[in-house]
């Protein structure tokens, strides 16, 4: 009995010193590049904007869950960001027992961004501009009396960061074909440096403005900025593509958002050639013991064979 009660409490400790405290967690850079543009309009309108690549606002990859309490607390921050025009959230929700969510949205964000934190499996999270990501609720901040406002300080602090994109502009448009498709269009004017050693994707993000799910436990009743689909138009800095839309989960609010992603080039490590010679060496000493040793046997049996006949008068 005392060793049953002296495991359990064991047990606990462990679980204990291994779960989540709810300490702080600075943001940290994420060294695999950046994402920028944000550049948008509803998908049943057709739209044409061009921008200075220094005056977009920052783009927020929020992981998140209809049944997760602490990500209202994140959201609650960027969205009044978002007002305020500083930045443009996209929501990507876990697919644990959530409507929302995309296994494909979900593994990106996980591929890109897991080796961070041991907290990237689980939201809350958020990831601005592909460089810099925080994780948790808990606001590394102490400028104000409540922790929404910390919050709000450190999320601007984040979306502020200059990405040195430099003078170049974006042209994005867009014009409806059907009520299922479009055609997008972009050109991309960028200080050639920034795409040394690097992979350019251009990217249409459709997002679903908002969509009401009552079941959900965090009580927020209407889920905004949903990312539906994430689809990737070229290489390229310029060009046209057709894209087919998804259904909304309700209503008809879907927009069309241009992206930019800049990732590193991966340099393939050439193959190292197996080295045989130790094989080869090894061999002759392998086949002289395997000779002594058959040589060794058949003397002894011909010894016990020896030993074993009978004597003649």
């Amino acid at each position: 009995m005392r060793r049953c009660a002296a495991a359990t409490l064991l047990a606990i400790f462990l679980l204990a010193s291994t779960a989540p405290t709810t300490a702080a967690l600075p943001a940290v850079e994420v060294n695999n590049g950046m994402i920028f543009g944000g550049q948008s309009t509803k998908a049943t309108n057709a739209s044409v904007s061009t921008h200075n690549l220094s005056d977009l606002g920052a783009v927020v990859e929020v992981y998140t869950a209809t049944w997760c309490d602490n990500c209202v607390y994140i959201e609650h921050a960027l969205e009044e960001l978002y007002q305020d025009g500083l930045l443009t959230p996209y929501h990507i929700h876990s697919t644990l027992s959530d409507p929302f969510g995309d296994e494909g949205l979900e593994q990106r964000f996980r591929d890109r961004y897991v080796h961070l934190t041991d907290y990237s499996h689980s939201p809350p999270g958020a990831v601005f501009n592909g460089t810099m990501k925080k994780a948790g609720s808990v606001p590394d901040s102490d400028v104000h009396d409540n922790k929404h406002d910390n919050r709000v300080e450190e999320f601007t602090g984040l979306a502020q960061r200059d990405l040195a994109l430099g003078t170049g502009t974006t042209m994005f448009s867009w014009t409806p074909i059907t009520n299922t498709s479009g055609t997008i269009a972009w050109t991309l004017d960028i200080d050639e440096r920034h795409l040394e050693n690097m992979t350019l994707n251009v990217a249409a993000w459709v997002v679903e403005s908002a969509a009401d799910y009552e079941e959900g436990s965090n009580g927020q009743g209407t889920y905004p900025h949903i990312v539906r689909s994430m689809v990737s138009l070229s290489n390229q800095t310029n060009g046209t593509a057709t894209l087919d839309l998804p259904t909304p989960h309700d209503g008809d609010d879907l927009e069309i958002h241009l992206v930019y992603e800049i990732t590193p080039v991966v340099v393939e490590e050439p193959v190292q050639p197996v080295d045989t010679d130790d094989e080869t060496e090894d061999t002759p000493a392998l086949s002289m013991f395997s000779t002594i040793l058959v040589v060794c046997l058949a003397v002894a049996f011909s010894r016990r064979g020896l030993q074993d006949r009978p004597l003649r008068d």
